[in-house]
């Protein structure tokens, strides 16, 4: 798998939570973790310590596949510290149904390049030693 863009110094460096410390433990060991209600069994992202479809505390963390479609995005032309454009600021919806926020790399940041529906994969990206970004690319192979 190819490694994949470095990122821009300065990017902003999100702040882990009680509640999301072991999604961020997961992205640095290369695992997109999400949450599962026990009563519910919905799946659910952004991780918080109740379901947000029966409001059940019974929850369990997973591994996702890190597979995705290019749900929607907006391609970004203007200059702000960490992000070196043009970028895609991208909704992806996770094979696992939750949809996440995220970039798009390791393609051009094009209509032509950027299509809705396309598989894709995690590209996890390190900011630093403690935070590590699940960012999408295009699946390579059969990874969709």
């Amino acid at each position: 798998m190819p490694l994949p863009t470095p990122l821009s110094p300065g990017r902003p460096k999100p702040e882990p939570t009680p509640e999301t410390q072991h999604f961020w433990e997961g992205t640095r060991r290369g695992e997109l973790r999400l949450q599962r209600c026990d009563a519910c069994a919905k799946v659910y992202f952004p991780p918080r310590p109740f379901c947000p479809a029966c409001a059940s505390r019974k929850v369990s963390v997973f591994a996702a596949s890190g597979r995705a479609t290019l749900h929607s995005y907006v391609i970004h032309h203007r200059k702000v510290p960490g992000f070196e454009p043009p970028y895609a600021i991208a909704v992806v919806e996770l094979a696992e149904g939750p949809r996440m926020m995220t970039n798009i790399v390791d393609c051009p940041q094009t209509p032509e390049a950027l299509v809705l529906d396309m598989p894709l994969e995690v590209a996890f990206t390190p900011l630093d030693e403690q935070i590590t970004l699940p960012l999408f690319r295009p699946a390579q192979g059969d990874a969709a």
